[in-house]
């Protein structure tokens, strides 16, 4: 059982609360409960954490969308954070809550506390990201059934092999940046009604890197990244759908001068099937019956994502009728077994006959068998109802 208090009860906002909203009520509780404010005082850094981690999810739409569905745990499946499931105040550090504080303070961070740069008060250089990599892949219904492994080459940036990614000359060409000397930040002090607030930034002179380059490296130009292809291999799991998007942390490009690879992401395309239809996890075939066959019964050949199954009609199958085969269907991402496949039937009627097959027909006009009284009427059009629904 979940003892978390309620995220939006954490705020103080309302659960129809605005993302400016959010943002003003985090930044007057992390003021509040900031442990450079309140040094050693346990209460606080949780009430701090917590405000942080309440945040965390209330300001990402897709978070905030599973919270208010499923509450604290997320679901089935959570966010996969380090528990696997959920969200986890265990799988956020200082350093995670930090690292919102430049967006909800409007600078690279605030020194009146230590700098919000770490618990221990020392400014953090913001490590750059390199650019995710966008790529398709187009899956058929077996491949999304049973999971697929995929090899494929890629350009990307990689880190220049020179100068080790720093852009300088066999990677040591550098000189300490005369704006920051070496920190990496500006900073500014201000007048608060909460007292004196530092406020820092990024160096414009080195962009953050403490350093500048003083010989640019030939191969790289200076860029500490150069473009070529690379084999990359991923796996993409069974039951996913189109237009999901899938993400390989670390696969994308590399980011200038050192830093953190961007991200690869993989987004699924799926390959209509010429005679399966899905519908969730779930597979519909479109049967048509000759008459013969829906009056006498018979078995019949049907295509599976597996593979051809064979499957017996009874006598009488009425238009309308849908038979089930259980597990034949797609698996669920989440683990919950496989959906089924779904067989619509139709009964043909011929719209051209030659002269025996016509009196084959006129034979049956008037037999009573033939002809549906209002008992067997009522009972086929109840389950005609949800074609019009």
């Amino acid at each position: 059982m979940d003892n978390k208090r309620d995220y939006y009860e954490v705020l103080g906002v309302a659960k129809t609360a605005t993302k400016d909203e959010l943002k003003k009520a985090y930044r007057k509780l992390a003021l509040k409960y900031h442990p450079d404010k309140n040094p050693g005082d346990k209460v606080a850094e949780e009430k701090f954490k917590e405000a942080a981690e309440a945040y965390d999810v209330l300001s990402d739409d897709n978070k905030r969308a599973k919270y208010d569905q499923w509450g604290p745990s997320m679901g089935p499946s959570g966010f996969g954070g380090a528990g696997g499931g959920g969200f986890h105040a265990g799988g956020m550090s200082m350093e995670d809550i930090f690292s919102h504080f430049g967006d909800i303070f409007g600078g690279g961070s605030y020194g009146g506390f230590g700098g919000f740069g770490s618990a221990a008060g020392g400014r953090r250089r913001r490590q750059q990201k390199g650019t995710d990599l966008r790529i398709k892949v187009k899956l058929t219904l077996k491949e999304i059934s049973e999971g697929v492994s995929k090899k494929l080459k890629l350009p990307r940036y990689v880190q220049c092999q020179h100068c080790n990614g720093t852009g300088a000359k066999d990677g040591t060409a550098f000189n300490t940046c005369p704006t920051c000397h070496g920190s990496g930040v500006i900073s500014q002090v201000q007048q608060t009604i909460l007292g004196p607030m530092e406020s820092t930034a990024t160096c414009p002179t080195c962009h953050g890197e403490g350093k500048t380059i003083s010989e640019k490296c030939t191969f790289c130009n200076g860029e500490g990244i150069v473009r070529q292809e690379e084999v990359v291999e991923f796996t993409i799991p069974a039951g996913v759908q189109d237009g999901m998007t899938l993400s390989i942390k670390g696969k994308g490009n590399a980011a200038r001068h050192g830093g953190i690879n961007g991200d690869l992401l993989i987004v699924i395309e799926e390959i209509p099937d010429p005679e399966l239809i899905r519908d969730g996890n779930d597979i519909i075939y479109n049967l048509m019956l000759d008459i013969p066959t829906a009056t006498l019964g018979g078995s019949v050949d049907i295509p599976t994502i597996t593979g051809k199954a064979r499957v017996k009609i009874p006598a009488g199958t009425q238009p309308g009728k849908v038979l089930r085969l259980r597990g034949k269907g797609l698996p669920n991402t989440e683990g919950y077994g496989n959906g089924d496949e779904l067989v619509n039937i139709m009964v043909y009627i011929p719209e051209q006959l030659n002269e025996t097959e016509r009196k084959a027909i006129e034979q049956l006009r008037d037999q009573p068998n033939v002809k549906a009284d209002e008992s067997i009427k009522k009972r086929i059009f109840s389950r005609l109802r949800h074609i019009f629904e």
